[in-house]
């Protein structure tokens, strides 16, 4: 959320540098260390391109230190204890410039979302995550005007992304909004439902886009598909 705050406040191309402890435990080198990839993850999904990462000898605690350039893309709103993660598709450059998810007009998911008891509040992600436990995230953070546009690559590396997400902050479930997507990402075959993949162990729900131009799902129906994803969670939660 820090990650997220600060991708606000800043302009397309801008330059940052963290600077942050190893925790307590030897800092490894880049690439020698499983936790490196989500070190990426996070400035990826904050909507940053990470330039450099390197870690400083001679500090106690080590430090790791992370330049990157900010992106025109949507940052996460991700955290621990979540009910749900939705992931959208990638954002539109609609979304991307207002810093809202599914925010280019009659896009359906904010309505459908209140109508299903999912958010208390539209179109404030960060709200939904941290009042309502929902968070958001996009299978390819690249913006773009049409999906269309979007690679076999992209796909693989985002569905790679949000499995390891998933695989550490588990949230009780995650609700893939677009079945094209998933069907182009993980599973050529899926329908709308309860996939039979799951993506870092966490169970998914796979629902219609919400786009206006998907004149074949009405708000009834998004709704409809919102409120099983929810029932899913709730299903799948620790004390569920």
């Amino acid at each position: 959320m820090a990650w997220h705050a600060l991708h606000h406040r800043l302009a397309v191309g801008a330059t940052v540098e963290l600077v942050a402890r190893a925790d307590g435990r030897p800092a490894a080198r880049p690439g020698s260390d499983p936790s490196w990839p989500l070190l990426d993850d996070v400035v990826e999904g904050a909507g940053f391109t990470a330039t450099s990462v390197s870690v400083v000898d001679g500090t106690e605690p080590r430090q790791i230190v992370v330049r990157a350039v900010r992106q025109r893309s949507l940052a996460d709103t991700v955290g621990p204890r979540m009910r749900l993660l939705v992931c959208g598709l990638n954002p539109s450059l609609h979304a991307a410039d207002a810093g809202v998810g599914f925010a280019r007009p009659g896009n359906r998911f904010w309505p459908a979302a209140l109508a299903a008891e999912l958010v208390t509040r539209a179109r404030d992600p960060v709200h939904a995550l941290q009042v309502d436990h929902v968070g958001m995230t996009d299978l390819v953070k690249r913006a773009s005007a049409r999906a269309s546009v979007l690679t076999s690559d992209e796909y693989a590396a985002g569905l790679a992304r949000i499995e390891r997400l998933a695989a550490w902050l588990r949230p009780q479930a995650v609700c893939i909004v677009g079945l094209a997507g998933w069907r182009a990402a993980a599973d050529r075959r899926s329908s709308s439902g309860i996939s039979d993949r799951t993506v870092g162990g966490r169970p998914v729900y796979v629902m219609p886009n919400t786009s206006g131009i998907n004149a074949s799902s009405s708000l009834d129906d998004l709704t409809l598909h919102l409120r099983a994803a929810a029932a899913l969670a709730d299903r799948s939660s620790p004390t569920g």
